[in-house]
């Protein structure tokens, strides 16, 4: 399972997924071809270690966001 973050203007990519076999979630970093094309799995606690403030990680604090707001809602609200 996987969900898009961002996509840079240089075609880097992030993805949030999750690994099904142990639920465990991470970001996949997939680097622009020019800069090789390299793909990186990242822990969650080291993508949002402290002085990570880029868009990218902006983008997956928007998200948590997005899920609190969420799970705060009353389902009859969210009808």
């Amino acid at each position: 399972m996987s969900r898009d973050l961002y996509v840079s203007s240089n075609g880097d990519r992030w993805l949030l997924l999750r690994d099904p076999s142990d639920g465990r979630s991470f970001v996949r970093h997939e680097a622009n071809a020019a800069s090789g094309g390299y793909v990186t799995d990242i822990t969650l606690a080291a993508f949002l270690a402290a002085d990570r403030g880029g868009p990218e990680h902006q983008a997956l604090w928007t998200l948590i966001g997005e899920l609190v707001d969420d799970a705060a809602t009353p389902p009859s609200a969210m009808a």
